[in-house]
């Protein structure tokens, strides 16, 4: 009797565990996928930037205020040309590691060219660090959603 109800509980406890990894697939979107360069993993690659403090420490309060108002507004341009899919600051660290950029561009010289008009780094009170990036080619769709959420603008 104990083996019987042992190997009930082995039975539902199979079928249970088979049934959660059975979710349903969403439809596969080709007109999507090529709207956003996906590979066949639903993946690109981007560029990662990685900002970190830069040479540049002597500039006044005022001076650098300038220079991040131009930072930002370069960010809300690369956006409008659908360059830049996410964007933030980091918190306090030991590598001086300021904040993150991932470009839409599989191409260093596209990025670097982009990061040029960027008046922070121009000045040299950021400096950029570029790596080839692997992720989801749907990463800039939640652009759209962002605004819906932000209550404040920098």
């Amino acid at each position: 009797m104990k083996k019987l109800l042992l190997a009930i509980c082995l039975s539902a406890a199979t079928l249970a565990v088979a049934a959660q990894d059975k979710k349903a697939k969403v439809p596969y979107d080709e007109a999507l996928a090529k709207k956003l360069g996906a590979d066949d993993y639903g993946m690109k690659m981007y560029i990662m930037v990685i900002l970190k403090s830069g040479t540049n420490t002597t500039e006044t309060k005022a001076k650098t205020d300038s220079l991040f108002a131009g930072h930002m507004a370069n960010m809300d341009k690369m956006v409008a040309l659908n360059k830049l899919v996410v964007a933030g600051p980091m918190g306090k660290n030991d590598k001086n590691y300021r904040g993150i950029f991932i470009l839409n561009t599989k191409s260093m010289d596209e990025a670097k060219q982009l990061l040029e008009n960027d008046p922070a780094i121009k000045a040299k009170v950021l400096e950029p660090e570029l790596y080839n990036w692997y992720g989801s080619a749907a990463l800039s769709e939640y652009l759209p959603f962002h605004d819906k959420v932000q209550k404040k603008s920098f």
